[in-house]
């Protein structure tokens, strides 16, 4: 992955919030999700329901699919990504404290919710992105660039 193309990745995971992420379903079926998101590099983060549809199928099948976007009025000027990767829900404390710590910096809502007394009652789930998929229509109608993320 060339240097200009890792900033416009990070660049456009840093400006936009919410992604929607696509697990398989146990009975094989896509299931699309709507997530707000931080990230750590190319890693990004997200809070759910331990008990939750997402965190089963994680636990299922780690195979993921993710779009980052928002709706352009002008499609000259569409940028998002889209990503296939892998997720897994954290178990390292340390971890799950950098996850929520990076959560909290990005959403400054996140501290007016009340905290459970059990801190297992949040999932945190790390995706790890191997392929991304740029778009970025200001280089033209319907531009892609695949790009590999070497090591994940």
């Amino acid at each position: 992955m060339e240097a200009s193309e890792r900033e416009f990745i990070l660049d456009l995971m840093a400006s936009h919030n919410v992604m929607t992420l696509a697990t398989v379903r146990p009975d094989g079926w896509p299931q699309a999700t709507t997530v707000a998101y931080a990230n750590d590099g190319l890693i990004l983060y997200f809070a759910c329901d331990p008990d939750g549809q997402k965190v089963a199928n994680v636990g299922l099948n780690d195979k993921v699919s993710a779009t980052i976007d928002r709706d352009y009025p002008d499609w000259n000027r569409i940028r998002g990504l889209s990503l296939g990767g892998t997720a897994h829900v954290v178990t390292d404390p340390d971890e799950r404290r950098r996850a929520q710590e990076l959560l909290r910096r990005k959403f400054p809502q996140w501290v007016e919710m009340p905290e459970p007394e059990d801190p297992a009652l949040i999932a945190f789930v790390r995706v790890v992105p191997r392929v991304i998929s740029i778009l970025d229509y200001t280089k033209g109608f319907g531009h892609t660039r695949l790009v590999t993320v070497a090591g994940g």
